[in-house]
Order: C-alpha cells, then sequence, then structure tokens
C-alpha cells in the first residue's frame, strides 16, 4: 500500500504489515499477562490506551524514520541540542526532578497500567526519577525527531533555519512538547496512578510526532535556497 503524506513516502510493505499484525497479538498478550501476574489494576481502558499509544508511536518512529544526512559538525550540533531538548522534556514531564511527599524513598517498581509501567522508581533527599515506558521512549522519539529536523534545518542554510522558526506549522513540535512536558508534568507518580492530564498529553505528543516527522511547509523554505 503506497501513499504520500506533505511530500514524505508513506509505503507501508505487505511485510511491514505482518509484522505490525504479529506485534498487535503479542502486545495484547502481554497485556493480558501484565494485569494477570502483577498488581497493576485497570483503574481506566482509556489511561491504558494512551500509554500503549506512547510506546507504539515511539517504537514506530524507531524503526520507520530515517534521519537525513548532513555534515559532521551539523550531526554534532544537531546531538546536542537533541540531548539538551531530551533533558528539558525529562525534566518538565516529570521524569527526573526534585522528591516530592508521593515519591517513595530508595529504589523500586511501580506497576502502573501497561505502557506507563512497569516504571522504575527512584526517591532520593535531592532528586527523585520515575522511569515510565511510555514517557522515557516517547520523550526519546522525540528528541531523535529533533536531531533529523535540525539536520535537514542545516543543510537548508540560513533560509531553512529561518524558515523552521518563523513558520508556525514548523516551530509548533517545539513549543508543543514543552506544552507535553507542563500537561503531564509534577507528582508523576500520583498523576499516572489517576490518569490526570494524560490526555491532553496524549494527543500533544501525537501532533508533536506529526509535525517533526512530516514538517508542513518546511521544503518551501528548503526549495527557497
Amino acid at each position: 500500500m503506497a501513499a504520500s503524506v506533505a511530500g514524505r513516502d508513506l509505503t507501508v510493505s505487505r511485510e511491514s504489515i505482518l509484522l505490525g499484525t504479529l506485534a498487535v497479538n503479542v502486545e495484547l498478550a502481554f497485556v493480558v499477562g501484565y494485569f494477570a501476574f502483577t498488581d497493576a489494576t485497570l483503574t481506566s481502558p482509556l489511561f491504558t490506551i494512551y500509554g500503549l499509544l506512547w510506546v507504539n508511536v515511539a517504537l514506530l518512529v524507531f524503526a520507520r524514520y530515517s534521519p537525513p544526512n548532513g555534515s559532521p559538525s551539523a550531526r554534532r550540533r544537531a546531538a546536542l541540542v537533541s540531548v539538551g531538548y531530551l533533558g528539558l522534556l525529562s525534566v518538565f514531564g516529570g521524569i527526573v526532578g526534585p522528591p516530592t511527599p508521593t515519591t517513595p524513598s530508595g529504589l523500586g517498581i511501580a506497576f502502573l497500567p501497561p505502557g506507563w509501567g512497569p516504571a522504575l522508581v527512584y526517591g532520593g533527599n535531592v532528586v527523585a526519577a520515575v522511569l515510565m515506558p511510555a514517557k522515557v521512549l516517547g520523550y526519546a522519539a522525540l528528541a531523535y525527531l529533533l536531531y533529523g529536523t535540525l539536520v535537514e534545518t542545516a543543510g537548508a542554510g540560513l533560509a531553512g533555519l529561518l524558515g523552521l522558526f518563523s513558520c508556525v506549522s514548523c516551530a509548533f513540535p517545539i513549543l508543543a512538547g514543552i506544552a507535553a512536558s507542563l500537561f503531564g508534568g509534577g507528582g508523576a507518580l500520583l498523576a499516572a496512578a489517576t490518569g490526570i492530564g494524560y490526555g491532553p498529553s496524549t494527543l500533544v505528543f501525537l501532533v508533536t510526532v506529526a509535525l517533526l516527522w512530516w514538517r508542513p511547509g518546511f521544503e518551501t523554505f528548503g526549495a527557497s535556497r
């Protein structure tokens, strides 16, 4: 099956469809087994779907997205910025930060609903961390997509760089990443246990992935070199 969106090839082979079907079946089996053999409870089916969406979309990015080639210096600069971006998302998204009254002390595992859990939790005197698979993979995918965007921007020259930040559709992914962290941040364990705020943050995550991947309007600036 072949398709194209914003000039991006979305061709899906028969093998990809078969692998995707197999992955869905394996994931369903994992979800059933996870609830059967852990203390996790299905408080909200929709909240569980949110977590699986984050994980599946992130894995799709790593499997299907290929960053453009660039000069070594452009790749180094893009990597540094992307690592910084990942750090900001981790802090504002509640992955790492100062300890809160709801953060358990020491190292442990929280059996949150699939996608959000199992989460590795650490609570210290200075720093705390809640490593939920959905957020770790999701934010890493955003940083990976931003890396590709920055490499392509460097190749487009000054016109492309100005276009990236002056075109609303191109600049929104960076702003959306911060917005996603604000929607989902603070008291990560408590928020994850109740599902509060994860609907809006999931929507922002999906929109950000789409815009960073296809970058609508960016080709116009690349063609103006």
